[in-house]
């Protein structure tokens, strides 16, 4: 006999539908796996023939041929586990075939039948919506996962026995419902605060205009001077994600396994930190068989390098297509994929190699020509792309003892609220651009003109800094920014005054 069974496989962050085919035929007991299957789907004929007697069913005795369609679409991972047992029950007449056209099957099998959690199921119960399945039948551990996905059927269900009850009598179990989880949080819960900050003005200021306007930061400064202590308060006056945004960013976590609570959505804007020794695989992604790499899991929150000359040369220069695009594009001889990559990128780093250069209280040892080569490491390209580059000095003695605390993460958030909700006005009609750091050009001669006296002070900024076409336009739209934060319709040339302000570290060596 002959069954057919839907499943999906995962390619990149989205799925793709699978036709898991079982035909049953006599002869000297055989099971064959074909379709281009990984070594996981190849190990499958031996978790299946143990889960399909332990639960209680036969196995069928003879020779077993399973086909995953489409044939030239590689298959990973274990997922295909509870779909060969479906279909080789299906095809020896042990199942009931009513279902099998209307549902997806999704799901690792151990030994004794029981059925464990995958990556990947909200990509992929989103593919089945989309191909117009009605029902989802996954691990219990990913039904409320799967279940965020509206207008679809989920059943979880704990072991093989329990899947086959349920295609016997789809009443006896009741579709999984989503957990209350999403509400738009007003006021999020964050371990730390701005506050917390003490003095650092102009680093605080640069903070709130990089989240006004999604724009790219970089602390230079010594050691202890507060850098990466700023850094990790940035998430904390980010704007919510919207619901659409929480289900592309849950999306991308779930494809790569990292989901800490199955069936919640990510409410915060994700905070990436990767060692300085990642590889470019690990930062942009790839693979054989390519997967998202943290500036993907970073898309629409913040990715963080520290002490980014300490990162190799080759693997920075990775970023600048991403932090033109938004996002990444992986090649390989047998698929290409792309990923999303919408993230505010935040460095820190220090002046020199002993740190200390232009440092009041310890002197630099570092030669000139040492200097030059720390600095060497970040390309000319790579800066331009950073909008806001900040000087981060060592805190004064009164300052670390009698310094008030500052202003909280939640009343600076409002401001950028409010400026956030000013420029979403400005690109009502704009779909693909969200903030003023995903402005390209015939933007900023719409919405950035300037006044005679703003158009020579950036002249003579142009030429004593020796800026860079794609360096002027960031400017311009920093000023934009501020120009938000203060309420103003028009630039002035104040503000593009301050905006000049965060590139003097520019040719910094």
């Amino acid at each position: 006999m002959l069954a057919r069974v839907w499943s999906a496989a995962v390619v990149g962050i989205d799925a793709i539908p699978v036709g898991v085919e079982v035909d049953v035929s006599g002869g000297l007991p055989r099971t064959v796996v074909v379709g281009l299957p990984d070594a996981g789907v190849q190990e499958a004929r031996e978790r299946v023939r143990a889960a399909i007697r332990n639960a209680g069913f036969s196995f069928p005795m003879g020779q077993i041929l399973v086909n995953l369609t489409p044939a030239d679409l590689r298959k990973e991972g274990p997922s295909f586990d509870l779909p060969i047992s479906i279909g080789i029950l299906a095809a020896s007449g042990q199942v009931a075939t009513d279902l099998l056209g209307d549902h997806l099957f999704l799901g690792e099998l151990s030994l004794d039948g029981t059925l464990q959690p995958v990556a990947g199921v909200l990509a992929i119960a989103l593919a089945a919506q989309a191909q117009g399945i009605t029902g989802l039948v996954v691990p219990t551990a990913n039904a409320t996962e799967a279940a965020l996905v509206g207008g679809l059927k989920v059943y979880g269900c704990h072991t093989l026995a329990e899947v086959v009850a349920f295609l016997h009598d789809p009443s006896s179990r009741s579709p999984a419902t989503p957990s209350p989880c999403w509400a738009a949080a007003a006021s999020p819960q964050f371990t730390v605060d701005l506050k917390d900050v003490k003095g650092q003005y102009q680093a605080r200021r640069a903070l709130e205009i990089a989240a006004a306007g999604g724009h790219n930061l970089i602390f230079v400064g010594p050691p202890g001077s507060g850098k990466t202590m700023l850094a990790r308060r940035l998430p904390t006056i980010l704007p919510p994600l919207t619901f659409a945004e929480a289900l592309e960013v849950t999306k991308i976590h779930s494809v790569a396994g990292l989901l800490k609570e199955r069936g919640q959505l990510l409410q915060e804007p994700p905070f990436r930190s990767p060692h300085h020794s990642a590889s470019g695989a690990a930062l942009v992604g790839g693979g054989s068989y390519p997967r998202p790499g943290e500036i993907s899991l970073a898309h629409r929150g913040v990715l963080f390098l520290d002490e980014l000359t300490e990162f190799k040369r080759d693997v920075l220069e990775l970023l600048r297509q991403p932090l033109e695009d938004g996002q990444v594009s992986i090649a390989r001889a047998r698929q290409s994929v792309v990923f999303p990559a919408q993230f505010t990128l935040v460095a820190s780093t220090n002046p020199c190699p002993c740190g200390y250069y232009g440092d009041p209280v310890q002197p630099c040892t570092c030669s000139p020509r040492q200097r030059q080569q720390y600095w060497a490491k970040l390309s000319g390209p790579l800066l331009d792309r950073i909008d806001l580059q900040v000087s981060v000095s060592r805190l004064k003695p009164e300052e670390m003892t009698r310094q008030p605390l500052g202003e909280d993460s939640a009343t600076v958030r409002q401001r950028v609220l409010a400026a956030r909700s000013r420029a979403q006005q400005r690109f009502a009609e704009e779909p693909n651009v969200h903030c003023n750091a995903q402005m390209q050009s015939h933007h900023l001669r719409q919405w950035c003109s300037l006044d005679d006296a703003s158009i020579h002070l950036l002249e003579r900024a142009i030429a004593q800094l020796g800026l860079s076409a794609r360096a002027t336009d960031r400017i311009l739209k920093v000023a934009r920014t501020i120009a938000d934060l203060a309420d103003c319709e028009t630039i002035t040339s104040a503000h593009v005054a301050e905006a000049i302000q965060y590139r003097t570290i520019d040719r910094l060596q």
